[in-house]
């Protein structure tokens, strides 16, 4: 584990994510399996920036569990976060969007953890923005380690979420339900620096964010919605708003922690088999906890996300999140009771 509480650089002090860890009174254990997520993600970011010269760019030809093809930096990222995470002791059970189903860990370990090992996975070749996504709960005792129902647990059980943005620089998002925080990793030394703490979402915006080529699928209600987005000063919102879109959840989420916005992925007609895009438990959980924990708010079309009951290791949700009246001006047009 990384020692010392604080570093200098630049000139001035900043806290590095184990003291932090260690001032919000955070157990051992969760602190150790959070030391096996940032050693994969700091493994993932050095691949990530070597890009085509470390040969991870492309796709296998192989498709997940999700029917969608994967990256070779997929496979791989997926395999990093596996192998350190079942080599925590205290790791009982991980699931990922790249598994089929729930990996055994230690029988004995405190908690689970679910994962989007790159989110974004469209972005890779690009050289766009891509990232990985994690949520942590403890480990049902009454309920075997490989056992898809130790995560059919609500988003409101989470003990820590969080993401690392592999971008100019690499980023680490995290809550431990003591506020929203953010660490930049110091490639130098290889260690994550607080360099926003306590961060506040605003409640208002201008920005929206959603993929507007899906509209003719949405609900009449969502067009609705969006349209007067569009309309700006013209419509009846009667202000101008800019849409930002990445195709990368965690960017996209990351900008309006950064400075407010609503994320839409609404439902769609297109598959009635598969209604939502966003997966509840490695994606759409861990963003609300974050988003909540900054004063932001975190919906489907029907409820608080958090408050969702899982039933299905690879459930997908609609999601609507970012700046709080923003949230709730939509929930009112779609009709959902709030």
């Amino acid at each position: 584990m990384q020692s010392g509480f604080v570093f200098c650089t630049a000139g001035k002090f900043m806290i590095n994510l184990f003291q932090h860890l260690r001032d919000e009174t955070v157990e051992a254990p969760l602190v150790q399996l959070l030391e096996s997520v940032i050693n994969a993600s700091k493994e993932i970011a050095f691949r990530v920036r070597q890009g085509a010269l470390a040969g991870v760019l492309g796709s296998t030809q192989d498709e997940n569990i999700q029917g969608e093809t994967q990256k070779h930096l997929d496979v791989i990222s997926n395999q990093l976060l596996k192998d350190l995470l079942l080599a925590c002791p205290h790791v009982r059970a991980i699931a990922s969007e790249e598994e089929d189903t729930v990996v055994a860990g230690n029988t004995t370990g405190e908690f689970i953890i679910a994962f989007d090992p790159l989110d974004g996975s469209s972005n890779i070749d690009i050289n766009g923005q891509i990232g990985t996504i994690f949520s942590i709960y403890r480990a049902q005792q009454n309920i075997a380690a490989n056992d898809e129902a130790q995560f059919h647990q609500q988003g409101t059980q989470q003990a820590c979420a969080g993401y690392v943005l592999y971008g100019p620089s690499t980023l680490l998002v995290i809550t431990t339900g003591k506020g929203t925080h953010a660490f930049t990793l110091d490639a130098t030394q290889g260690t994550f620096l607080l360099t926003a703490k306590n961060i506040q979402i605003p409640v208002d915006t201008k920005e929206f964010a959603i993929n507007m080529s899906n509209q003719r699928f949405w609900s009449e209600n969502m067009r609705g919605y969006i349209n007067d987005l569009v309309l700006g000063e013209s419509g009846q919102r009667g202000k101008n708003f800019n849409m930002r879109w990445n195709a990368a959840m965690v960017g996209d989420v990351h900008r309006v922690i950064s400075r407010g916005g609503i994320f839409l992925y609404p439902s769609d007609n297109r598959n009635p088999k598969q209604p939502a895009k966003l997966r509840l438990l490695y994606e759409a959980n861990p963003m609300a906890l974050l988003i909540e924990n900054a004063g932001g708010k975190a919906w489907n079309e029907h409820q608080r996300i958090l408050d969702i009951q899982p039933q299905a290791l690879h459930e997908r949700v609609a999601v609507i999140l970012g700046s709080e009246n923003e949230v709730e001006t939509c929930l009112k047009y779609i009709g959902a009771k709030q």
